[in-house]
């Protein structure tokens, strides 16, 4: 266990305590500065919403768009192959419950998605008490690209403190024997001084590892492309598609080793399976990831599946493995963006990394399940610290200089300037953003007007407990017209959220039918689901989230914990 060891760590704690102690002490001890408060906190909210209920709208078209054209391209493919009596068999493994995928991974197979097999894809696939058959399930989707065998290397990350972990690892290897081009298992032993256990210091792990073993392969590290994905991740080859698209424009550019490729994710593998307050959870939790990837400087965060290359990750050194950088994802993210002065960025692919539900048997089971996996990605929370440090104090500048090689004078130069700062101080507003509006927004949207009205309006005398004479929306015409906007600013909060599910329930259908080729999809039944919006939102967000914070008042490391999933590998004609 440690203590505080750096003023910053206060700032989450003391939001998220405060968001708490503000509703009912402010009406009694501080009405008018409360109500001030109250006012600029939920406009803000609101500005921020609407802001993003717009980015999410971009993200969405461009994600339908190419769902549509790759439905196109399906369908003058399959109709020449009937034209001509000439279709084949595709490589793609039979999976007799997933029909409809294997259609799409055998149509994918088929396709040639591009041209200049340069880039060597090295899928960093962590895991730890996963199902086999889910890891199997999620290689063998690997496995039915078209250049798998030449230019993908899987690295299949296993932990030491995994029973049985040799087992599974040599079965899996042996099951895709000759489909890769390299098959790479790594295991992370346990009890690494300074390192704290999860994800993200297995992937450092089996990254150095694995860098290591493919350069004595003669395997040039300039080539190398690292996937970071979890084990219930499908990625289609349209991902990798548009992802060698960026990299072949990068790659003709002054500086092509700052770029991370980020996609949206996506939750239909096993959604109409869970109960609806955990769907609608991950729905909201799909919208907030989307919207964020539509930002025009570049300045947007991974979330569970990303690529970046050998190059950058080794110059900035590689993944963190201490307990501050549990949030794997977004902090790796931030690395790359301090270590090189502000030139990492962001290139959204606009392709969705189809993901499993957290699921288990029992409705309680599944929602407590689900709260652990919410209070595992809110540990998070420890980034706002970093990301002060790497926005306010010089240690956490830039460590990489001149003869690296990887910033130029040119560059060193222009991103000294004042929008390198003001990029900095966009990305800490962003993090402040994603870690303090949910520690706190529960808390203010759902409780501060109601508690505000019962102290300073009770309903019987006897409750009371603010004089009239104290009352300063009774004696002050402009503390009243605050107090009027104040609540019908809190109408009005939810709106841009009701819009993105509007747009999501159209972007989920046109997924599920035109990129994964599903029969069946979301239907205006599950409006419904909506319902449990209040319950989720407090339940997998703002507990959560508050938990997280007040726990960085004494730092300690978690048990290790991982979300449970349900998974029935489908019978194959092999």
């Amino acid at each position: 266990m440690n203590v505080l060891h750096h003023p910053f760590d206060l700032i989450a704690p003391t939001a998220a305590i405060g968001a708490i102690l503000l509703m009912p002490l402010g009406p009694l001890l501080i009405p008018r500065t409360y109500l001030i408060f109250l006012f600029f906190y939920f406009t803000t909210y609101l500005y921020l919403s609407i802001n993003h209920f717009f980015k999410f709208c971009i993200t969405a078209r461009k994600v339908m768009n190419n769902a549509r054209r790759w439905h196109a391209t399906q369908q003058r493919t399959v109709s020449a192959d009937t034209n001509t009596n000439s279709a084949t068999n595709s490589p793609t493994p039979t999976r007799t419950s997933y029909t409809t995928l294997s259609e799409f991974d055998d149509v994918e197979a088929s396709l040639k998605l591009y041209e200049d097999p340069h880039w060597i894809h090295a899928f960093i696939i962590p895991n730890y008490a996963e199902p086999e058959a889910l890891l199997r399930d999620t290689i063998k989707r690997l496995a039915s690209h078209r250049n798998a065998q030449t230019n993908y290397v899987i690295i299949l990350a296993m932990e030491a403190s995994e029973s049985n972990h040799e087992f599974k690892a040599q079965s899996l290897q042996d099951y895709f024997a000759k489909q890769f081009l390299h098959f790479i298992v790594t295991v992370h032993p346990s009890g690494i001084p300074g390192e704290a256990r999860g994800k993200g210091s297995n992937v450092a792990y089996a990254a150095k590892a694995a860098a290591q073993d493919m350069i004595h392969r003669n395997v040039e590290k300039r080539r190398v492309v690292f996937t970071v994905t979890d084990s219930d991740s499908a990625i289609p080859e349209l991902y990798i598609k548009e992802v060698r698209i960026v990299e072949k424009a990068l790659s003709q550019a002054e500086d092509p080793y700052t770029t991370l490729c980020s996609p949206p994710i996506f939750f239909s593998r096993n959604a109409m399976d869970v109960p609806a307050a955990v769907r609608v959870t991950d729905t909201t939790w799909s919208i907030m990831v989307m919207q964020n990837l539509s930002n025009s400087r570049g300045l947007a965060f991974p979330c569970s599946t990303y690529s970046l290359s050998m190059v950058l990750a080794e110059r900035v050194g590689y993944w963190d493995v201490d307990a501050d950088s549990v949030g794997e994802d977004m902090h790796m993210w931030l690395k790359c963006f301090f270590k090189t002065n502000g030139l990492a960025r962001s290139v959204p692919i606009f392709v969705p990394i189809n993901l499993t539900n957290v699921q288990t048997t029992g409705y309680v089971s599944n929602l407590y399940a689900r709260y652990v996996q919410a209070t595992r990605h809110m540990n998070g929370v420890a980034d706002v610290t970093y990301t002060l440090k790497g926005t306010f104090t010089a240690k956490h500048q830039s460590s990489l200089d001149t003869k690296s090689g990887f910033l130029n004078s040119n560059k060193q130069s222009l991103y000294s300037s004042f929008a390198n700062v003001f990029d900095k101080i966009v990305v800490c507003f962003h993090v402040l953003e994603a870690h303090m509006i949910p520690c706190t927004s529960g808390w203010l949207m759902f409780a501060a007007v109601p508690v505000m009205q019962f102290l300073l309006f009770p309903p019987h005398p006897l409750l009371s407990y603010v004089t009239p004479s104290e009352n300063p929306i009774l004696n002050s015409e402009f503390y009243a017209t605050l107090w009027n906007l104040v609540k019908i600013i809190t109408v009005l909060l939810p709106m841009p959220l009701f819009g993105m599910l509007a747009v999501y329930e159209n972007l989920h259908r046109t997924v599920d039918r035109k990129l994964l080729l599903k029969a069946d999809s979301r239907t205006w039944k599950n409006a419904f689901d909506y319902v449990w919006l209040p319950v989720a939102a407090w339940l997998f967000l703002t507990l959560p989230s508050t938990v997280a914070c007040v726990k960085r008042l004494v730092k300690y490391e978690d048990k290790y914990v991982v979300a449970e999933k349900i998974f029935e590998e489908p019978e194959s004609d092999d």
